[in-house]
């Protein structure tokens, strides 16, 4: 029964300095970029020095996910391939798709 106790002890206790670490490195985070921001602002001054540092800091867009048509599994965009308006994860699943019968030979 103690060492369940301690068990569960030494699990709060980790979890809690793992929040403190967190917290410290978001304040640290927070510090640094207003400490950057002040720098920006003296960039903006210049002709381009602001786009430059909007740029940097803009938050990027995770890429869209396409379904395969043939077997369903999503991939990214950049990779999939697109045949007669059709997204496919590779290749052979094209070619696999484009030699299926269709209409009444597909009977």
């Amino acid at each position: 029964m103690r060492q369940i106790f301690l068990l569960i002890l030494m699990f709060v206790v980790g979890q809690w300095l793992v929040k403190a670490i967190r917290r410290s490195e978001a304040q640290n985070a927070q510090r640094s970029g207003a400490a950057g921001g002040a720098g920006a602002s003296s960039a903006a001054g210049r002709p381009g020095g602001g786009a430059q540092a909007r740029a940097a800091k803009a938050p990027q867009l995770p890429e869209p996910m396409i379904r395969c048509v043939e077997c369903g599994v999503h991939a990214p965009a950049s990779d999939s391939i697109v045949v007669a308006g059709e997204p496919f994860c590779c290749t052979a699943h094209a070619q696999r798709h484009a030699t299926r019968p269709t209409g009444r030979d597909a009977r």
